[in-house]
């Protein structure tokens, strides 16, 4: 068995695979809240015993003992993990790692410790000649510390650890045939964050993360209409993008713009990923968007794929992971896509086997 544990910043989520002769089986699936459903969510609270509460709960839920568990896949977050893609000089393995060292402190937080970093190389540049273009992961030393601490806490030995953009994007591509031509986007809507992934057969992979999730939602949604918390979130999951709209909006009439002090926190969610398209289109010379996918907890908040097709112009879908993928008949899962990093990571320790 195989077991893909995505340890959110709001859920804890797990999904279990078994491998039989490159055939996949999705076993089981089961999530659990850090916080109790009356209690108000507060980020800042978050701390390793809520996870390792979360964990315990969830696998005595589903039956399962820790210690007998083998083959495990876990996740480091966006916001302390970097994923780029560099285009370096072709060099000797050592003067590649030293290299990818010093890129890595660019783009990751450091912290007073090493960074730790591993690499693929794609293949030759296909615009400059001796260069190669190499795919990085890093994070710093204490944050993978503090992870491996973490699942020893709760009595799982650690395998392989990846990050959250690199096990979607795993999921996605075992599911999906990439364009000839063009580029497809992931919006990775979570309780904090937002990862964008941009991809294409060819094209360079790029990810970013946006700071808005389903907290900023709530948010701005208490702030705005004087809610509670948990008013705000029950507002939020039955109307969606409409949670703000006024008698005044239902009116176009009455007004011919919005400025800047009226955006709602919908419209500034849209505006960032438009500035990041915009960087990657400037930044590589490809703006050809052909489709974007929403997936993540937050993403069947109901007309946001709709409000992002939008304003956008671009195709929009929502991206279901166990499209495609044979499992027990009798799983039910609950809002499917929240489990897609959990899958992505079960997936991994499949394609690793």
């Amino acid at each position: 068995m195989i077991l893909g544990l995505d340890i959110g910043r709001q859920v804890v989520k797990m999904v279990t695979m078994e491998v039989n002769k490159q055939k996949i089986k999705i076993l089981d699936v089961g999530e659990r809240s850090l916080f109790d459903v009356n209690q108000t969510y507060d980020p800042d609270k978050v701390s390793k015993p809520y996870w390792a509460m979360a964990i315990k709960e969830l696998f005595s839920h589903k039956g399962l003992k820790p210690k007998k568990i083998r083959n495990l896949i876990t996740a480091l977050n966006g916001t302390h993990a970097s994923i780029k893609q560099i285009t370096t000089l072709d060099m000797s393995k050592d003067e590649l790692l030293s290299a990818m060292i010093f890129e890595a402190r660019k783009h990751i937080p450091m912290d007073g410790t090493d960074a730790v970093v591993d690499y693929q190389i794609f293949g030759e540049n296909t615009k400059e000649m001796d260069k190669i273009d190499v795919g990085l992961v890093a994070c710093t030393k204490r944050t993978l510390t503090a992870h491996l601490d973490l699942l020893k806490e709760v009595g799982l030995k650690p395998g392989i650890v990846e990050t959250e953009v690199t096990a979607i994007t795993n999921i996605f591509t075992y599911t999906h045939e990439m364009p000839d031509e063009g580029l497809y986007v992931i919006l990775n809507i979570g309780a904090l964050s937002t990862s964008i992934i941009v991809m294409g057969r060819v094209a360079e992979y790029f990810t970013r993360e946006i700071p808005i999730g389903s907290f900023q939602m709530v948010q701005d949604i208490m702030k705005k209409r004087k809610v509670s918390h948990l008013d705000a979130v029950s507002i939020l999951q039955k109307d969606g993008i409409e949670s703000l709209k006024t008698d005044q909006d239902m009116d176009s009439s009455l007004s011919v713009g919005v400025s800047v002090a009226d955006r709602s926190i919908f419209d500034n969610f849209v505006e960032d990923i438009r500035r990041s398209l915009r960087y990657y289109a400037k930044s590589t010379g490809q703006s050809f968007f052909l489709k974007i996918f929403l997936t993540g907890g937050a993403s069947n908040l109901p007309g946001i794929t709709e409000f992002i097709q939008s304003k956008l112009n671009v195709d929009t879908e929502l991206f279901n992971p166990f499209e495609a993928l044979d499992f027990n008949d009798d799983l039910d899962v609950q809002n499917p896509f929240q489990y897609t990093v959990a899958l992505g990571l079960a997936l991994r320790g499949g394609l690793h086997e």
